[in-house]
């Protein structure tokens, strides 16, 4: 039965939903240390070809944000939730099969679409709590179910694509989606009519007021600029980092970047807990500028023991302030209009995701590895000094 907070299916589905972004994000996790090894073996691509396809992947979740964020209560949630992860998976079988790059690039693209239509649904379940008072701690929860799906994929990933050929990764992301697909749409599915919560006209006059609320245009800004970094730069170009500057193999490869997801993992409860309890710029403030550092300093960092304490303080740092952007708009906007907030922050995400890689590996052709990383240090200070600034207003009217 629906109900009134916009959830459906009470526990079941929420439990659903997190099983489904863990199998997304265990298939991610093995793309993750493979994708560009795999690119450079198949299709000979540089650094900016690498970059293309977190951009084509986030053009398509842009294109399919806000029409999910809009539609997700009309037609059923379940239904978005699991026609998305199929097409995820149908993309990769046929990523898998694809004889150039520019076909590679398009289906990346649509199964970018498909991911929208699972995420923004996910996320808006997890926002629509009634009291703004674990909001944190559950935006935190999704996150750290994608997490640990990253974390043990990564671990992996090197070394499926090593001993079972090189797409071999592309496949098994394709099995995860297919049995998240059944997870969302299993027992409970009956379930997913759409909920009897009263929902403002889905126009433009909704997106106004959410950008209206004060609060959201930041938040907006940080999480374009967050995922801009996190997919511009650790996820594309670290790899290529750690192999070029630190000459590590493909197995130890994906040992330091499972090091980042794990330092994500270890803080993302304790961020979303923390701004629960003390605010949520507050907390993000001084997360943005520790990662800021710690990116900056890396390329400075030769020795492989050290190097390792830098990947997980990296992850730990993005995992700290990732969920707290979600909260906060979750706590501004009405319950009505949470879903439009979240197709929209996933929007601005997404923006992130496809201006942020053709930055940062347009940045790392031309001048070099180095100075990726340390303009994404620069645009975390800009953005830090933004909410130091907002928190010491909203300070003063308290």
């Amino acid at each position: 039965m629906a109900r009134a907070d916009g959830r459906v299916g009470g526990p079941l589905t929420n439990a659903a939903v997190l099983a489904g972004a863990f199998l997304f994000n265990l298939g991610q996790g093995v793309l993750r240390p493979t994708m560009p090894l795999y690119l450079q073996t198949v299709f000979a691509a540089n650094y900016r070809m690498v970059t293309w396809i977190p951009t084509v992947f986030g053009a398509g979740k842009w294109i399919a944000n806000m029409p999910t964020g809009y539609l997700q209560d009309r037609i059923g949630r379940r239904a978005l939730m699991a026609c998305g992860l199929s097409l995820i998976a149908a993309c990769d079988v046929a990523s898998a099969m694809a004889g150039t790059y520019i076909t590679f690039l398009a289906l990346r693209a649509l199964a970018g679409a498909g991911w929208a239509m699972f995420a923004t649904v996910a996320t808006t379940l997890m926002v629509a709590r009634p009291t703004a008072q674990r909001r944190g701690r559950a935006v935190s929860i999704l996150m750290m179910s994608e997490t640990s799906g990253l974390l043990a994929g990564s671990a992996a990933g090197g070394w499926l694509y090593r001993d079972l050929g090189v797409t071999s990764p592309l496949l098994f992301e394709a099995g995860c989606m297919l049995v998240a697909a059944l997870a969302v749409s299993g027992p409970a599915s009956s379930s997913s009519a759409a909920p009897t919560i009263a929902r403002e006209p889905a126009d433009r006059r909704v997106l106004r007021e959410v950008l209206r609320t004060p609060g959201v245009a930041l938040m907006s800004v940080t999480t374009g600029v967050l995922v801009a970094i996190q997919t511009g730069v650790l996820v594309f170009l670290y790899p290529l980092y750690l192999v070029n500057r630190a000459g590590l193999g493909p197995g130890a490869v994906g040992v330091f970047v499972s090091l980042t997801v794990l330092g994500r993992l270890l803080t993302l409860w304790l961020g979303g807990g923390a701004s629960d309890r003390w605010g949520r710029l507050r907390v993000l403030t001084p997360g943005l500028i520790v990662y800021a550092v710690l990116l900056a300093t890396v390329t400075v960092v030769t020795d492989t023991l050290w190097l390792a304490v830098w990947s997980a303080g990296i992850g730990a740092a993005s995992g700290f302030v990732a969920a707290l952007p979600t909260a906060l708009v979750g706590d501004r906007v009405s319950a009505a209009q949470q879903g439009v907030a979240v197709g929209w922050l996933r929007t601005m995400a997404d923006s992130g995701q496809i201006v942020g890689p053709l930055v940062m590996g347009a940045l790392a052709d031309a001048v070099d590895l180095s100075a990726s990383f340390v303009v994404a240090a620069a645009l975390l200070a800009v953005v830090a000094w933004q909410c130091g600034r907002a928190a010491r207003v909203e300070a003063g009217k308290t």
